[in-house]
């Protein structure tokens, strides 16, 4: 008896999954997140996300950690390696600067912070944040209680420009544009 094959499929990691989620978040914010759209997307039936997955709320976690450690690893952590400490804040400026997809991301979530999900990994990723940069100020010089505030003034600029960007569309700036005013930011904030 000749038994016809079905073709292989290929078999998609919890990663995958993270990573389809984290974009639907990018793009449609995070109550667009189904596991019905995504399995749809992915071109899976929903048995595959129930492979990785008890839950909608599930994989969000997985996907928001997956986020968070991102951040850490590969922003904050290469930036942390550099020798110089007066190289970090310019290099995590500009790096920074060009991460698109991780500030789509950062603006979904802050429309999402009545989300108890969200809330705690928000509230961590900009406590990181503030401590990274305050450390930075401070090797670059700073007294504490002023690298602190820079800090904190530094974190809020980034917020806010996200806000203005993603949730209100403005400033609509062309890559010379924006370019130049991260060099702005580096002067404004950074000491010399």
């Amino acid at each position: 008896m000749n038994v016809r094959q079905k073709p292989e499929r290929t078999r998609l990691s919890a990663e995958d999954w993270e990573d389809a989620a984290l974009n639907l978040i990018a793009e449609q914010g995070v109550g667009a997140l189904a596991v019905e759209a995504l399995a749809r997307q992915l071109g899976v039936t929903k048995g595959s996300f129930y492979w990785h997955f008890r839950t909608r709320e599930a994989l969000l976690q997985a996907a928001l950690e997956r986020w968070e450690q991102y951040g850490e690893r590969e922003i904050i952590g290469q930036i942390e390696a550099l020798p110089d400490p007066r190289e970090r804040l310019p290099e995590l400026f500009r790096r920074v600067a060009h991460e698109l997809h991780p500030h789509r991301v950062y603006a979904a979530l802050l429309k999402a912070l009545d989300h108890p999900l969200v809330v705690p990994v928000m509230a961590r990723v900009s406590q990181r944040r503030t401590e990274f940069l305050h450390t930075a100020y401070t090797e670059v010089g700073m007294e504490s209680a002023a690298a602190l505030n820079r800090a904190r003034l530094t974190y809020a600029a980034y917020v806010g420009f996200l806000q203005l960007n993603f949730t209100l569309g403005l400033p609509r700036l062309t890559h010379e544009e924006f370019d130049t005013y991260v060099e702005h930011m580096i002067a404004t904030l950074i000491p010399s």
